[in-house]
């Protein structure tokens, strides 16, 4: 099995290949649960192409969209739950690097986790420098990226930077949920896709 990173840098396409998710007879992603395959709903969205929409929200159930962001550099952290312990050192993990670049750049945490929860999660952890969003109403965000855990309603590790144009630049999907994603690997293509801003 082989997993893709990739982004878009001086017009070329950079692959990093590494072990991967797997595409079954149907179309559909697979990827791991420690020792368990799963099937994803949907399919990842394809690079170089406007990022597709979605509505998720904040801690005060209020309806956040892609396009409130709109002119800003989006890196998108989507993590099962909070409440384990990669989803929450990833998400920490953001909260720290997003202070070393500008203001031009978002960095959005989202998980099905219900809002009170992220709440919680956020308080007890001094998560307060990036956005942590629910996909927990609509599942409208898990479903438009291909993340949504068939009979599990949680959304696959998976990581997305969308330029200010609203352009898909690079996405990771983690071939092991139970796994880290390539924190390096992300922050180095977003500091190249801001820099051609």
């Amino acid at each position: 099995m082989q997993k893709y990173v990739s982004f878009l840098a001086a017009g070329c396409v950079f692959s990093l290949m590494v072990l991967s998710p797997t595409a079954i007879a149907n179309d559909k992603t697979q990827v791991m649960m420690g020792d368990k395959t799963v099937t994803l709903e949907g399919k990842l969205p394809k690079l170089e192409q406007m990022a597709p929409r979605f509505k998720v929200v904040d801690e005060q159930f209020t309806s956040i969209s892609l396009s409130d962001f709109k002119g800003k550099t989006v890196l998108i952290s989507a993590v099962p739950s909070l409440d384990t312990g990669v989803c929450a050192l990833q998400t920490k993990r953001f909260n720290s690097e997003v202070s070393h670049f500008s203001d031009d750049v978002v960095m959005l945490t989202i998980s099905t986790d219900l809002p009170f929860a992220q709440k919680r999660f956020c308080k007890v952890e001094n998560v307060d420098k990036i956005k942590v969003l629910s996909d927990s109403v609509w599942r409208d965000f898990g479903e438009k990226y291909g993340l949504l855990i068939e009979d599990y309603g949680l959304l696959a590790r998976a990581i997305f930077i969308i330029d200010a144009e609203g352009q898909l630049k690079y996405q990771e999907l983690v071939p092991n949920i139970t796994e880290h994603p390539n924190y390096d690997a992300a922050l180095e293509a977003l500091k190249t896709i801001q820099a051609q801003q």
